[in-house]
């Protein structure tokens, strides 16, 4: 099995970008969802509960710039804010961070249709990796919900689809749930990776913090940016236990050689499955539902 598809998303909530190779760093891939918006409280604000941050699309210029592009083709860069004063945020475990130009915040909250600020996370080993979502002592994350990194596979993702045209409804894609890595090839079974205890790609190491609670952001399409019900509803029917739905695996890094390594697309993903652990109990359970 190999990855198959490589993303990573300059700015939270906005659309990301497809590449073939990437650095690896402890808190996920390098540049991956190092900005993010706040409202004018400071609080984050995300697609959750402004669809259009999934109009506009981030992609790497260079180590110092991004440009945000927006669905009518309008672009403009932003550069990392060096020496700026930071702002309070509301992020978790975060505290503080510098603000972009105040011109890229206009364009932002003028397109968003609300008053926004795009933030930058300076120093991304403040924000630590809370325990309660698998995190141990030294691990931080960027500004991602919970984890560094989320892997999926095209097997799980075609299961879902199947389920979904049971029930007469349109199969979604794999943007809908903004996966880092995504994994194909021979030997992939749907829902396999919910058993993958430590991954191998390329020469990085990963440990499986959790599975990946799946919310409503899911649900918007990201083309029209209107909310429908799937993919939660049948992932509820299929892969929902502890309150919630699930899809997907959360990684972090382990053992990066001088602090930093690769992956690219076409790497062998070795896999180290999980035999007494809480989540093959949970990938028992979503065998079950499969065969209900």
């Amino acid at each position: 099995m190999r990855v198959s598809e490589l993303w990573r998303y300059p700015v939270k909530s906005f659309g990301g970008e497809s590449v073939g190779e990437s650095v690896v760093e402890p808190w996920g891939l390098e540049g991956d969802r190092r900005w993010g918006v706040v409202g004018p409280d400071g609080f984050p604000v995300t697609a959750r509960e402004c669809h259009e941050l999934l109009g506009l699309t981030a992609t790497t210029v260079d180590e110092e710039t991004i440009r945000i592009t927006a669905r009518d083709g309008d672009s403009i860069l932003v550069e990392t804010p060096l020496g700026v004063p930071p702002v309070p945020v509301g992020h978790s475990r975060q505290g503080f961070a510098p603000p972009a130009d105040q011109d890229v915040s206009e364009w932002v909250s003028d397109r968003a249709g609300r008053g926004l600020r795009l933030v930058w996370q300076e120093d991304p080993t403040v924000r630590r990796i809370s325990g309660a979502h698998g995190g141990q002592e030294g691990e931080s994350v960027s500004l991602a919900d919970t984890g560094p990194l989320l892997l999926t596979t095209e097997a799980s993702l075609a299961r879902l689809g199947d389920w979904i045209l049971e029930g007469g409804g349109e199969p979604v894609p794999m943007s809908r749930f903004r996966p880092n890595l995504v994994v194909d090839g021979p030997g992939v079974e749907p829902f396999v990776e919910d058993t993958w205890e430590f991954v191998t790609v390329g020469q990085v190491r990963y440990r499986r913090t959790e599975l990946c609670d799946r919310c409503v952001m899911t649900q918007i399409d990201t083309q029209t940016l209107e909310t429908g019900k799937e993919p939660i509803r049948t992932l509820a029917r299929h892969r929902r236990w502890d309150g919630t739905t699930w899809f997907g695996i959360r990684l972090v890094p382990v053992g990066l050689t001088g602090g930093r390594g690769t992956v690219a697309v076409g790497d062998e993903l070795v896999p180290e499955r999980a035999e007494t652990t809480e989540t093959t109990r949970a990938a028992g359970e979503a065998g079950a539902a499969d065969s209900r």
